[in-house]
């Protein structure tokens, strides 16, 4: 005898939470924002539509689509801006005058070194405020040090000069890697 099988499947529900998964968006240094920007899709258009119709609405659950399309551009986007902001570091690594890329170097390690110890303090904060915090910080480490990792990249892949008169490069080149 043939017994008809029905799947139930659960509906997800999703809520402006969830666009809290993965990293958040990247800080982008005001220096390179142009750069880094230029024809990225911002997704405001499939902002604004989340938020009429959170506003028709007043629930998420009647919003579904406009959340996974938002989350869907924000992750494309948030993809896009991290590998330009990484490109752009390796570029000013390799192109930008030594001492100049030294001090973005000691500039960016400082950044991670206040956002760590930011990262502490907000260790300490309960609820959601402090989770939001926390994993606000967490990304801005994290895309830190892959910017920090890139400028190094870089600056190691820079040419060794062509000129024999051009004796202290090389051995700012051998401080680099100590």
């Amino acid at each position: 005898m043939d017994v008809d099988k029905q799947e139930t499947m659960e509906e997800t529900i999703l809520v402006g939470d969830d666009l809290m998964r993965g990293p958040p968006c990247p800080v982008i240094p005001k220096e390179i924002a142009s750069h880094v920007l230029e024809g990225v899709e911002l997704c405001d258009g499939i902002l604004k539509n989340l938020f009429l119709c959170l506003q028709i609405n007043d629930i998420e659950p009647f919003c579904q689509d406009e959340i996974v399309l938002y989350q869907q551009c924000a992750e494309k986007r948030d993809k896009e801006i991290r590998e330009r902001l990484q490109d752009s570091e390796y570029k000013l690594g390799f192109s930008m005058p030594l001492e100049e890329a030294k001090e973005r170097v000691t500039q960016l390690q400082s950044e991670v070194t206040l956002l760590e110890r930011r990262m502490i303090l907000a260790s300490g904060l309960q609820g959601m405020e402090g989770f939001r915090q926390r994993w606000s910080l967490h990304g801005q480490i994290s895309d830190t040090r892959q910017r920090l990792e890139a400028l190094n990249h870089g600056m190691a892949k820079r040419e060794s000069p062509s000129s024999p008169g051009e004796g202290t490069a090389p051995a700012a080149k051998k401080r680099w890697f100590i």
